[in-house]
């Protein structure tokens, strides 16, 4: 079938026949609801006899029905059959995307498909008089339609002042618009790293939110929106705002797709912003949408005929990305909100969204794509507005210069400028574009000589701006760029000339038109300098600044200087739009008049329009941002740093949002070009800096710097990847160029967009890497057939792959267009693509003209036997070829005789291996002599067909043939079927031997089937092979008497294989007869493999209760293990008891199946009952309705374990329940979960848990617990000697969990989560913990406590001498909130010892008589002045030993208040003051203060700035320090050399942290001098250390090693992104030896290879406390891994393992495992991206980890094999708590294996599954049946 077929030229009908079978598979998987729509459609006599519903007939039935209703649409008419598949594809779920295309493509789309709104607010029925009900309905709906008019009006006018100011004319018909796909379950993945950065093939997203095949248009895509909620995805600028009031407009005049007698709400989001008080339906409407003057009554009944009918109403909320709210993500089940009700503005629209407001109304959303998951799981319908092509941004240029040449010149200046050309695919963009070329083009005058009109096309447009200053406000006004799409502001084009590029903004403002240039205007080459240019011209706009004499207010530099600083401000603060106080007057006049700054209109909530005011375009705010950044000492090196990342296309929900465009960054390295220096030294003297140029220069080193870290990190993922070649190519350094390629053979770019300048910024890069060639690599991209028209820029290539469906026939042709031009290419790969007969025959043409080709892979395409054909051709013609696949083609025996006939011609052709299911290779050159031809399906005629081709091929000398003819009724005609195929086959095989005996030494025959009859004719024509392999066929012993008797006619073979045949002990008399008959017979090798479990089954029967008795009676005999399956039967109780009776007789009776067999609790009691009657039971696992199992032993067990779930346990069930527990065995555990026993059940069972043996857990989940069973559950703590913990949870997710221990004196822990709690609770839990003499720790987290009630309870705590610790976590304990209540528990209680909030929690230490000696307040948004209240407390704390207010934001003030309480605090020794922000007044305040407190002995400053006044005075403290933090501090070059230096009489330092910090050389010496001086040291980090030292950087690294040789005390070493490599490691490993304290060592992300880490762990032998080792991000492989084996071992204390992102394979991985089985204290391993999907070993190995916690096997492609084995080994690991498993290929198979296992691990909280093969209703079922499955990316 022809894929790429005209849907022009196909019958609508034929193509319903073509795809008849795949059209029945869909429907057969619809809900009935649908097919009977889909019926409906039929005429009635036509459906009179087909029945749809699967509860009146079979399955069978059904899709026979389906089968009736497409034959008739096959013969019907071709509306019908269209109107049909219309219906289809709008109504049916899981239709595939080439189906959905083609299906629609020959239908085209439909309108209005089953709606049934209807606008009429009467029904029409009579004509007589009108009824009460009517006249009470008639006001109301005039009110109505009044208020539409006037809705109507209202559009209107907004719709003609925006369209007064527009170059070209709005179409919605001509507007494209790509569907997406939309997802409404599961939260979409996002960062999918290539194989070279994630390890393995990454899989291809299945598709939420991607992008289907279609495209339609506007208008299109807007019908059939009603009821819907419709996302319309645009980019800033591609004109959303304009789209939404051009279909306002089209509603208002009866046009588009919503009809007239709707109500049409078009709300912006910028505006809703303003509304920061709760408001009603009501109030939005008619207080903040269009003001009724009417009456209340009037506004109630429009409101009341709204909530009637809400079909009748289409909100259009435009702008969602620069909503400052979030929307709230509403359970599905939640009741309608209530309109009358204010509430805050984002519950309000998020009641729209989710259906909880006005249901059933028409919604449309438009925002940008990275916002599309804020709508997941609501939306129905995506779509991303397309830009504009060539021809449209044409037509634009030439709408905009109304002078022709002028427009023809502009538009092939245009097209041939690449930047350019990629902006003004955006509306707004190619507008500014089109400023900016008139700006070139007319400076000096008419270029070609034509004369310019008085008007020009910037005059007539400024003339309409004036016009509509003067119109009528109307709220919200056009959203700046994206309202202005094609339109100019008010200035005409006479304006003034100026120069280019930066010259621009350096005109003094005063000089007139200059003479016309002589030379044509010239284009930037980067980005950034076009966007300077841009400036340039929107600055010599300005009518004031030519032709007077009077001195302007304001020049072109003070303009720049000040709207750089309000954009970087905005920048700062997430703000586009600003107020006239924001902006001197002056400026905000010029820039208005430049069209620099646009005016919006916002409605205040007290209904006064104001104006505000924005940049023309995000992407200008972002650049003048730049140069605030490159021109400004206002902004930091650390707010630039923090600033400077590199962009991702993935967009994942943890993706902080943001209204910019993520641009910054790109301009800012394009200010770092030495082109652009002289401008920013002019704009940098006008700002007020005093640095002019060296400061200037100084800036742009520093972004060289942090370009040059990005290209050399080894962790950056395709997108980043990809915005790094962006940003060089911005920069224009080749040096920085040749680094981004100097350590990547290979760019992957993986599941984004490539646009041309995409392909451009790529070659830039790759074209730097010289005659060493690059590889490119596209996985999933999406690209036009113009992208591939700049690939041949990139020179020096010699590697390309393109895998994806994506990818077909014409892109397969266009590539064939340029792939000559790859004159270094060795490498094509084409597989997983869409490729067919028509595509090969182009790549073939053109791989012929590719002289240097060595490797093709065409694999898993559709080439069939023709397109195999087309490649073979070129084998000869291609001498330097080595490689070439073609696997997973749909090819036949025909391609591999084909492929076997060019052998004969094509000599250099050495092994062949033809896989019909898997493989077809072709190897040249190579030394292997085997050729292999797998998985065909042979009759006799190709079997001779193939025996003539091989016997022509001389050079053959092995053949290996393994046939496997797939019957699919083979289970039920095993005997016709197999002989009579076998007797073709065997027969066929003769044949082929007797053709080429005389060429084969050996000969293998595998799971042929085989049979005795034919084995003398198979063997004698074999007489001459050496080696003959009949394994796996039906010889028996029969055959095998047949081989031995012939024995002795093989006088050549030394080796028989027969393994596996069905040979019994007959057979073994036999072979010992021939070992001692045949002299020539040596050795026989028998193995019989360990016997299958046997299995009994009945299912789906109704067993009686004799029925029972009689069928174990008889299973009793059976002295093999066997496993006896009930399921999905009807077990009566009487049958049950029966079957409990005789279990203990079934002694080889290993698993009881009951699965869906059990119908009352009774029967499951009685099941329970297993454990007191059989001491082999080892675990009963009763769900009735459900899975149900009993596991048996082979002897006595020592405990048992017991689940009995969603039983609806009672009093009476449960006190019989209980009493069959007290007569058992010891269990382990007992889930009592989903019992519905509530307060009073759970009661009973608690009052008797002391009389219960368990050893582990008791589950009580989701038993409907209140507070009052929460406070009993808790009371076991008291009552219970061996209860060591309690965790309840009453949340979304009820939790109750008992924990036990065998243990005296048992530490004992509380956790109490999203309870609720009142204060009486409080109150009761306080008495609870106070008499519990054990209990150590307890934990409070979401309870909705209020800050009194804390206090109360901490008051009533009463601490024993041993002490405990509790912790509660509120959201609102932050800021002022976090200082009180610390300041009140410390007023309250005497008892604490400790006090701690971090983030939202606050954590106390408790003991008896004990005096405070730790406050801490950490990353929990105090301010400095926010302090003072606690400093009286402070003060009266004289013990006060640490003091810890990290990552705040103290400033001045908080520097003051630590000055004012230090004095008073003379043994506080540990002062810790993390900062947040980059602020250097905090340290030079606290210097002096330091240096008086002379108790200080550790003090950390991470992250503060040091300036050279501060570094004087703290380094006369530097002595008396034994713990030291600097990591993260800025300072200048003579500080930090002070600093370091100082560093050298630290002889009692134990702790040094030095991360992230610059060195100069002079720096790094002192270090190391400093390093020498020091033997006290115990913890040394100097992660991401960065010295400038050059060309002896790696020297400067082996000395700062050096130096460390006198560190014998080292028991914490950390040197991560040292980039250390062979050498240094073999420094380190001669320093190893000496650190025999070691406990952790830290190399990650370093440069050590695979033979320098098996020489680092053989010297980590010698360091035996070593607890953690961290070695991810290397080039470690299978030899360091096979060293681990031999050395972890012995490191018995290791519990921290941490080896991702390296290269260890199989091999490796069972090294591993063996490694892993002997660490006992492991706690924690991450196994991320390590090169290898085979780690069913390595989970295997965990089982013997018993204090394991923490697992992380991601991105490795593991597929369901591990994922089965985790669940085996789960239940073994009692403390593991989280798994990750993300961007594996576990299916629902390997995820199901997890829920189950999960069922018996209680303290598992979390396994993370995102971006696997679940499909997202798999996913999320699964995760309603166990919320610790997460398939989300967060």
């Amino acid at each position: 079938m022809d894929e790429e077929a005209d849907p022009d030229n196909l019958n609508v009908n034929s193509v319903l026949a073509q795809e008849f079978s795949e059209l029945l598979q869909v429907l057969s998987s619809q809900s009935p609801a649908i097919l009977l729509k889909l019926c409906q459609i039929m005429p009635s006599d036509a459906r009179r006899n087909i029945n749809m519903d699967p509860s009146s007939c079979s399955a069978a039935a059904v899709t026979e029905h389906i089968k009736v209703m497409l034959e008739y649409f096959r013969v019907a008419n071709h509306a019908d059959c269209c109107n049909f598949l219309q219906s289809m594809c709008i109504l049916c779920e899981g239709i595939p995307m080439r189906l959905e295309s083609r299906l629609m493509s020959v239908a085209g789309y439909a309108n209005n498909v089953s709606e049934n709104s209807s606008p009429c607010g009467t029904d029409g029925k009579s004509s007589s008089a009108p009824s009460e009900q009517q006249l009470i309905k008639r006001p109301r709906i005039d009110h109505w339609e009044q208020y539409i008019a006037a809705v109507m009006r209202l559009l209107q006018r907004r719709w003609e002042r925006l369209s007064e100011r527009l170059v070209r004319e709005v179409q919605p018909e001509n507007v494209w618009v790509r569907l997406r796909t939309a997802n409404r379950g599961r939260d979409r993945p996002d960062q999918t790293p290539g194989s070279a950065d994630k390890g393995g093939r990454t899989p291809e997203l299945d598709g939420d939110y991607g992008y289907m095949d279609s495209r339609v248009t506007l208008e299109t895509f807007l019908q059939g929106c009603a009821g819907k909620v419709t996302v319309l995805v645009g980019q800033a600028g591609s004109g959303k705002t304009l789209l939404m009031s051009c279909l306002g407009q089209q509603w208002a005049h009866g046009l588009g797709p919503i009809p007239s007698s709707y109500l049409f709400v078009l709300q912006e989001f910028r505006q809703l912003n303003v509304l920061s008080h709760p408001l009603s339906l009501s109030e939005l409407l008619f207080r903040h949408y269009l003001p009724l003057e009417g009456s209340n009554d009037e506004k109630r009944a429009i409101v009341d005929y709204l909530l009637s009918n809400p079909e009748q109403s289409c909100w259009v909320l435009d702008g969602y990305e620069e909503f400052h709210s979030k929307l709230t993500r509403q359970e599905v089940q939640r009741e309608l909100l209530d309109p009358e009700q204010p509430l805050p503005v984002a519950d309000l629209i998020s009641g729209l969204l989710n259906r909880h407001l006005l249901p059933g109304c028409t919604v449309v959303v438009t925002c940008r794509a990275r916002d599309v998951m804020d709508f997941e799981g609501i939306l129905d319908k995506v779509g991303q507005l397309q830009g504009w092509d060539c021809h449209e941004i044409k037509e634009y240029v030439d709408n905009f210069f109304q002078i022709k040449a002028v427009g023809v010149q502009a538009a092939d200046l245009l097209l041939s400028s690449r930047h350019l050309l990629a902006m003004s695919s955006l509306p707004a963009l190619c507008n500014i574009c089109c400023i900016c070329l008139e700006h070139l083009l007319l400076k000096g005058g008419n270029p070609r000589g034509t004369q310019i009109p008085e008007e020009t096309g910037s005059e007539r447009r400024r003339k309409a701006r004036e016009k509509e200053e003067k119109g009528v406000q109307i709220a919200g006004g056009g959203r700046g760029e994206e309202g202005s799409i094609g339109g100019s502001y008010a200035q005409s084009r006479d304006q003034g000339g100026g120069r280019t590029r930066g010259e621009d903004i350096m005109m003094d403002g005063t000089n007139g038109r200059g003479q016309m240039p002589s030379t044509q205007a010239q284009i930037p080459s980067t980005l950034t300098q076009v966007y300077l240019t841009i400036l340039g011209a929107f600055l010599s706009r300005d009518p004031n600044t030519r032709g007077g004499n009077d001195e302007p207010k304001t020049t072109p530099q003070s303009v720049v200087c000040e709207l750089s600083q309000l954009a970087w401000k905005g920048l700062e603060d997430s703000k586009i739009l600003f107020m006239e106080k924001d902006i001197s007057q002056d400026v905000l006049e010029f820039s208005i008049r430049t069209g620099l700054l646009a005016q919006v209109e916002l409605r205040r909530e007290d209904g006064i329009i104001v104006n505000s005011y924005r940049f023309i375009h995000l992407t200008i705010q972002e650049f003048l941002a730049a140069l605030r950044i490159m021109t400004s000492t206002d902004v930091s090196d650390m707010q630039l740093k923090k600033r400077f990342s590199l962009r991702t296309r993935w967009t994942t929900k943890s993706d902080q949002r943001t209204v910019f465009t993520d641009s910054l960054h790109l301009y800012v390295c394009g200010l770092a070009s030495p082109h652009c220096t002289p401008d920013l030294v002019q704009l940098a003297r006008t700002s007020g800096g005093t640095g002019g140029q060296s400061w200037v220069q100084k800036r742009q080193t520093l972004v060289l710097k942090l370009l040059k870290n990005f290209c050399h990190s080894n962790t950056l993922t395709g997108p980043k990847i990809l915005d790094l070649c962006h940003c060089v190519q911005e920069s224009q350094d080749n040096q920085l160029a040749k680094q981004v390629v100097g350590t990547r053979p290979t760019l992957e770019l993986r599941n984004i967009t490539l646009l041309r300048n995409d392909i451009d910024a790529l070659a830039f890069v790759v074209n730097s890497v010289g005659d060493n060639g690059i590889g490119l690599d596209f996985g999933a991209c999406s690209m036009e057939l113009e992208c591939l028209d700049v690939l041949p820029s990139c020179q020096f290539i010699h590697y390309l792959s393109f895998r994806s469906r994506k990818y077909g026939d014409k892109f397969a042709e266009k590539l064939s267009s340029i792939l000559p031009k790859f004159t270094t290419l060795k490498k094509l790969e084409f597989c997983g693509a869409s490729l067919t007969t028509t595509g090969a025959a182009s790549l073939a043409s053109a791989l012929q003209n590719c002289p240097n080709i060595t490797e093709i892979n065409l694999s898993d395409n559709n080439l069939k036997d023709q397109g195999i054909k087309h490649i073979a051709d070129i084998f000869t013609k291609q001498p330097r070829l080595v490689l070439v696949r073609l696997g997973q083609n749909n090819s036949s025996l025909e391609a591999v005789d084909y492929l076997i006939g060019k052998m004969s011609s094509c000599l250099n052709i050495q092994h062949l291996n033809a896989d019909g299911k898997k493989e077809l290779t072709v190897t040249f050159f190579q030394n292997s002599d085997l050729n292999r031809l797998l998985n065909q399906t042979w009759s006799k005629p190709k079997m001779q067909k193939l025996a003539k081709s091989l016997a022509r091929c001389t050079a053959l000398s092995t053949v290996g043939t393994i046939v496997w003819h797939c019957w699919s009724e083979w289970k039920f005609c095993l005997c016709i079927r197999l002989c009579v195929w076998c007797v073709c086959v065997c027969v066929c095989v003769c044949d082929l031997l007797r053709c080429l005996y005389f060429l084969l030494p050996q000969f293998m025959l595998a799971a042929t089937y085989v049979v005795p009859f034919f084995v003398s004719d198979i063997i004698l024509t074999s007489s001459t092979f050496l080696s003959i392999s009949l394994s796996s066929n039906c010889l028996g012993n029969t055959g095998l008497k047949k081989l031995l008797d012939i024995l002795p006619c093989l006088s050549n073979i030394q080796e028989i294989n027969a393994s596996n045949n069905g040979i019994g002990t007959e057979g073994v008399v036999m072979l010992a007869g021939a070992l001692c008959s045949h002299n020539n017979l040596t050795q026989i090798h028998i193995r019989d493999d360990k016997q299958q479990l046997k299995m009994f089954r009945i299912n789906n029967s109704s067993l009686m209760p004799s029925d029972t008795t009689q069928i174990c009676g008889r299973l009793i005999q059976c002295r093999s293990h066997f496993e006896l399956d009930l399921s999905h039967s009807s077990l009566p109780d009487e049958a049950i008891e029966n079957l409990v009776k005789v279990l203990p007789k079934m002694a080889s009776l290993q698993r009881l199946n009951v699965s869906h067999s059990i119908t009352s609790t009774a029967g499951a009691l009685m099941l329970v009952r297993c454990l007191t009657v059989s001491q082999r039971v080892k675990s009963v696992e009763i769900t009735p309705q459900i899975e149900s199992f009993i596991h048996f032993d082979s002897v006595k067990v020592e405990q048992a374990s017991c689940r009995l779930t969603h039983c609806s346990l009672n009093g009476e069930n449960l006190e019989r329940l209980l009493e069959i527990l007290q007569q058992g065995p010891q269990l382990s555990d007992l889930d009592l979960s989903s019992n519905q026993l509530e307060d009073e059940g759970v009661k009973r069972f608690l009052d008797s848990l002391h009389k219960l043996n368990i050893t582990s857990y008791v589950n009580l989940s989701n038993n409907g617990l209140s507070q009052q069973g929460l406070l009993d559950v808790a009371s076991t703590l008291c009552t219970c000697n061996n209860v060591s913990g309690v965790e309840v949870s009453l949340g979304a997710e009820e939790r109750c969990l008992i924990w036990f221990t065998q243990c005296e004196g048992c530490v004992k822990t509380l956790s109490v989560r999203e309870s609720s709690l009142e204060h009486d609770h409080l109150v009761r839990l306080a008495e609870i913990v106070s008499t519990s003499p054990s209990l150590i720790k307890l934990e409070f987290k979401n309870n909705l406590l209020q800050s009194a009630w804390i206090e109360d309870f901490v008051k009533l705590l009463n601490s024993s001498q041993r002490g405990f610790s509790v912790s509660i976590e509120e959201r609102w304990i932050r800021s002022e909130e976090a200082v009180s209540l610390v300041c009140r528990c410390l007023d309250l209680s005497s008892n604490i010892h400790t006090i701690r909030v971090h983030h939202t929690t606050l954590h106390l230490s408790l003991m008896k008589s004990t005096e405070l000696t730790s406050v801490s307040l950490v990353d929990c948004a105090v301010e400095g002045y926010q302090l003072a209240s606690m400093k009286s407390i402070i003060s009266r704390c004289p013990l006060l030993t640490e003091l810890d207010f990290s990552h705040n934001s103290l400033g001045v003030e908080g520097a003051e208040f630590l000055c004012s309480v230090l004095p008073s605090l003379p043994n506080l020794t540990c002062l810790s003051i993390v900062s947040k922000e980059a602020c250097v007044t905090v340290v030079e305040k606290l210097s002096e203060a330091l240096l008086q407190a002379a108790g200080i002995q550790c003090l950390n400053l991470s992250g503060h700035v040091i300036s050279d006044t501060a570094a004087q005075i703290m380094t006369q403290m530097w002595p008396r320090l034994k713990s030291l933090n600097l990591s993260h501090c800025e300072w200048s070059a003579a500080a930090g050399l002070e600093l370091v230096t100082a560093l050298q009489v630290c002889v009692s330092l134990e702790g040094l942290c030095l991360d992230s910090l610059q060195l100069n050389a002079e720096s790094s010496v002192c270090l190391g001098q400093a390093l020498r001086n020091i033997n006290s040291i115990r913890s040394l980090k100097l992660n991401k250390l960065v010295t400038a030292m050059g060309p002896s950087e790696a020297n400067g690294v082996l000395d700062l090693l050096a130096a460390m040789e006198g560190l014998i005390r080292m028991e914490e070493i950390e040197l991560e992104s040292w980039r250390m490599a062979d050498r240094g490691i073999e420094q380190l490993t001669r320093l190893l030896p000496l650190w025999t304290e070691l406990r952790k060592i830290s190399l990650s992300k370093n440069l050590i290879s695979d033979q320098s880490g098996d020489k680092l762990l053989e010297a980590l032998k010698s360091c035996s406390h070593l607890e953690e080792l961290h070695l991810s991000s290397n080039g470690l492989g299978d030899l360091t891994a096979a060293r681990m084996a031999l050395v972890l071992p012995s490191l018995t204390h290791i519990t921290v393992l941490d080896i991702s992102e390296n290269r260890i394979g199989y091999e490796g991985s069972v090294s591993l495992s063996k490694a892993i089985t002997c660490m006992k204290n492991l706690t924690k391993i991450y196994l991320t991206s390590i090169g290898t999907s085979e780690l069913c070993a390595v989970a295997a190995s965990l089982a013997h980890c018993p204090l394991i916690q923490d697992v992380g096997l991601g991105w490795n492609n593991c597929g369901d094999n591990v994922a089965v084995e985790l669940a085996r080994v789960m239940p073994l690991c009692q403390k593991l708590n989280r798994i990750d498993l993300e961007s594996n290929t576990v299916s629902v198979f390997g995820a199901e294996a997890l829920v189950r296992a999960l069922q018996s691990c209680p303290a598992l909280q979390l396994i993370r599954l995102w971006r696997n093969k679940v499909s997202p209703s798999e996913a999320q079922r699964l995760s309603l049946r166990d919320r610790r499955l997460n398939f989300s990316f967060t």
